[in-house]
């Protein structure tokens, strides 16, 4: 047990690390690294060890990971380091999945995002469990099923196992650029949002919630995210809850095979701006940043989708006015052009688009249940205003032009992110009601939330 949590986060903590259908080993605590060898005997017993991370990631953590292998006497492999160029693409995983295949050793991954991804999909390929060791708070996705790689120009979720066993040194965490503590919080920060998307989906009748997984990581959220300076003063108390945050939020994804408990429109940003290959001064933003500025952007939908009343919507009209597949597929090839990312789209659109009676089903379903569902969703979300509040504070960008994305490109960006995806999202609710231009106007006007082209209001 650790004093930093309360009694019912530990205990949501234990159950969810019980309930997980991968992950069997937690650790998040001061010094950890220096028993990594224990932890890696207690889930995998006599294996060897095959660490994996890149020069950094060596230095920051890997170093004192192999000492406490060679203390144990625990057989551990030379160390594969990837270059400073690694990032999360295909070509990196047959790299690593071909030195893997040299030997049968258990890998062990130091690092964060990218490395983890690379490490996850690789080992599942050879049939092999892994571990992790987490340099930074900067992601959810240590103990996600699943690994998000960029393969043919794509950003991809393939589907691979969580880390049998996972550690979190709070000391090498606080030592973490402060930026990617900070992408961590605005990451964490989104699942209000990928909430409030599967609140939608269920009442919708696209995707029911599951209770438990829900629990997972909504019910703790607001105390996870409710000291956003802490994070930039690498405080330990606020490092070790927005850790566990983020690895419950994995626990989700995981009992749901899905990554629905925790990515919602938020997401479908970052993922659209992946995948168009987005760079700003000279690189590209991090995962957290752009899901911080997809979350503002679905935030700002929501308050003004939630103005409206719904009691006088015309159905009939409304599918009367939707598009046929012949125009949606049209309307692609226009926004993304004719290459993979636009055949994506096409695929992932066409998973979801609805005929006229699903169609109708759905807006009657929303319709007959706005008030209360309305009502729902804006006690579960945070404000426009407090959430870019509690960025800034975490040292997070909270204004699109922070990371090359201009007030233009945004606009285009929620046509675009509603395309790549077939999970039913915030997007979805404005495109079926037939408002989604109109919403967009509203929030591009004078008085809009997006009203000012780089304001830092």
């Amino acid at each position: 047990m650790n004093p930093s949590l309360s009694i019912e986060e530990q205990v949501l903590l234990e159950r969810a690390l019980q309930a997980a259908r991968d992950t069997r080993f937690l650790a998040v605590e001061a010094g950890i690294r220096h028993d990594a060898a224990r932890l890696f005997a207690s889930a995998f017993g006599n294996e060897t060890a095959f660490l994996v991370a890149d020069q950094r990631t060596y230095a920051a953590a890997g170093r004192d990971v192999q000492e406490s292998f060679r203390r144990a006497g625990i057989a551990c492999a030379e160390p594969f380091l990837f270059g400073p160029e690694v990032y999360a693409e295909h070509s990196f995983v047959e790299a690593l999945q071909s030195a893997l295949a040299a030997n049968r050793a258990i890998p062990v991954a130091i690092g964060s995002g990218t490395i983890n991804d690379l490490t996850k999909l690789a080992a599942h390929r050879l049939g092999r469990p892994y571990m992790v060791a987490a340099t930074a708070a900067s992601m959810d996705g240590y103990t996600a099923y699943g690994a998000s790689i960029t393969y043919r120009g794509s950003k991809q979720t393939f589907d691979c196992p969580a880390p049998r066993a996972v550690l979190a040194d709070l000391e090498v965490i606080a030592r973490a650029p402060a930026e990617m503590n900070a992408a961590g919080y605005a990451d964490l920060l989104a699942k209000g949002v990928a909430g409030a998307d599967w609140i939608l989906a269920d009442a919708a009748g696209a995707e029911a919630i599951h209770p438990a997984v829900w629990t997972t990581v909504q019910s703790f959220l607001p105390a996870w995210i409710d000291r956003p300076g802490g994070i930039v003063r690498a405080e330990s108390a606020c490092l070790q809850r927005l850790i566990v945050g983020l690895m419950m939020s994995g626990f989700a994804m995981q009992a749901a095979r899905s990554s629905r408990p925790a990515s919602g429109a938020d997401h479908q940003f970052s993922h659209l701006w992946d995948m168009q290959h987005h760079t700003h001064n000279g690189a590209a933003p991090s995962h957290g940043f752009k899901v911080g500025i997809g979350t503002l952007a679905s935030l700002a939908l929501y308050e003004a989708l939630l103005r409206r009343d719904l009691a006088s919507l015309d159905i009939d009209a409304a599918v009367a006015a939707w598009s046929s597949w012949e125009q949606v597929e049209a309307r692609i090839t226009l926004l993304l052009g004719s290459g993979e990312l636009a055949e994506k789209a096409k695929e992932e659109t066409r998973a979801k688009y609805p005929t006229p009676d699903v169609l109708y089903a759905q807006l009657q379903r929303l319709r007959d249940g706005w008030p209360a569902l309305r009502e729902r969703l804006q006690q579960h979300l945070f404000p426009f205003r407090n959430a870019r509040a509690l960025l800034r504070e975490a040292g997070c960008p909270h204004q699109p032009e922070q990371i090359g994305i201009s007030r233009q490109r945004l606009r285009h960006s929620y046509e675009q992110a509603y395309y790549i995806r077939r999970r039913f999202t915030v997007l979805d609710f404005a495109m079926r009601l037939g408002v989604f231009d109109a919403t967009l106007d509203e929030l591009f006007g004078p008085a809009g939330a997006w009203a000012k082209e780089g304001g830092q209001s």
